[in-house]
């Protein structure tokens, strides 16, 4: 994972918009990687004759942020000039925009597909790529969303999911070496698997950048030991339809598909401000031991769940206990630490907690209450890393093992 800081860095980027029909919050925090290496861009609302059509996207860098940035900024442009898409969309059929069929689905994914590889190719060309000075490379997951259907393409590790009313529609794959097919084109092209990475180094299989592993001669550009091919789903809108979720592996290694989602069905129980419930996906993903740089987009359709004043009522009252339990621990005498009071409480089996979040989901609460009541032992508390680590067998934060926990 690279280098790790000393503290974390917890502040965080986030927004909240909206606009046909959609809503959408995204957070971003670096956490305890060197340098903040995401990127990711969210338009309600594109220009001219597609504005009834919407993109957003997480990039997930790696070895430098430059080439994140690059796509973030540039990958919807190289879809858009791409020759058939232009033409089908924008050259006055606008059978796309009014109803989509079969036939112009295609024409919308060979387009995105042909955009990620143009950019590929391009960004090759840059002054700073081409001389060797910049190695970088970024995994990309984003969503072109019409009023008739969800695209979605995804290059790398990072992850897709859509919750419709009944659950997961459907989740993207992870390109990983060591899947079957990706591990089949690795060894074509004459490298090998190791460690569960490309050559014993890079982590994901398929990727934006990278160039060093992009050079095989005699094969093609999607051959290459990392393709910067993406994979496509395609999906009809239906009223079924709740939210996207777009984030970065910095969440996925941590929480499961169906935990995220069901933590964020139960967020929009209690709010309906989406740049809160982004916030707290990634604080409970920083409590249960993420060490990644963390991104996540979360865009709500027309029918995503509505606040209930019931689940708000219950959300009061765990909170109020939390803080009574909390208060009657630091009542007593003698040291406290926050491992011990996330110990207790977790003996306390307490009974609505966030599903998907658990009792990570309230540690910012715990540790506020900490801090306010015995500042005299917070002051001298442990970095998270060793609370992390006393706690990780313990099943109150849900971590799984992970080269994310030390």
């Amino acid at each position: 994972m690279g280098a790790l800081l000393e503290k974390p860095k917890t502040e965080k980027q986030s927004e909240a918009g909206g606009g046909n029909g959609l809503k959408y919050g995204l957070s971003s925090m670096q956490g305890w990687r060197i340098e903040m290496e995401d990127s990711h861009t969210a338009l309600t609302t594109l220009q001219g004759e597609l504005k009834k059509w919407s993109f957003f996207g997480v990039f997930d860098g790696h070895a430098g942020a430059r080439v994140s940035a690059h796509c973030s900024e540039h990958l919807l442009p190289s879809i858009m000039d791409e020759e058939n898409f232009r033409s089908g969309v924008l050259g006055g059929k606008d059978s796309i925009i009014a109803a989509a069929d079969e036939e112009d689905v295609e024409v919308v994914k060979r387009a995105i597909r042909t955009g990620f590889l143009k950019l590929d190719d391009a960004m090759r060309h840059m002054p700073e790529v081409a001389s060797g000075e910049d190695k970088s490379g970024t995994t990309a997951v984003c969503s072109l969303i019409s009023p008739h259907f969800i695209f979605v393409a995804n290059c790398g590790d990072s992850r897709g999911v859509l919750y419709r009313r009944t659950g997961i529609g459907f989740s993207t794959l992870d390109h990983k070496p060591f899947n079957p097919c990706e591990k089949e084109r690795i060894q074509n092209a004459g490298g090998s698997v190791m460690i569960q990475r490309v050559n014993g180094s890079l982590a994901v299989s398929r990727a934006l950048g990278d160039y060093e592993y992009k050079n095989v001669e005699g094969k093609s550009q999607c051959e290459q030991l990392v393709s910067p091919e993406p994979e496509l789903y395609v999906e009809k809108r239906t009223e079924e339809d709740q939210f996207l979720v777009l984030a970065c592996d910095g969440i996925w290694d941590v929480m499961t598909s169906e935990d995220v989602c069901v933590f964020i069905h139960s967020r929009f129980a209690i709010t309906n401000d989406l740049e809160l419930i982004t916030n707290q996906v990634i604080d409970t993903c920083f409590n249960k031991g993420s060490r990644d740089n963390m991104s996540v987009v979360i865009v709500a359709f027309p029918n995503a769940p509505k606040v209930e004043p019931e689940a708000v009522q219950r959300e009061m009252q765990l909170d109020a206990l939390i803080e009574t339990k909390v208060t009657e621990f630091c009542d007593q005498p003698g040291q406290v630490t926050m491992p011990q009071l996330m110990r207790m409480l977790d003996e306390e089996n307490l009974q609505h907690l966030p599903p998907g979040g658990g009792l990570a989901a309230k540690q910012e609460l715990v540790d506020g209450l900490f801090h306010k009541l015995r500042p005299d032992c917070a002051s001298a508390a442990p970095s998270y890393p060793p609370l992390l680590r006393a706690l990780r067998a313990s099943p109150l934060l849900n971590c799984k093992p992970s080269s994310a926990i030390p």
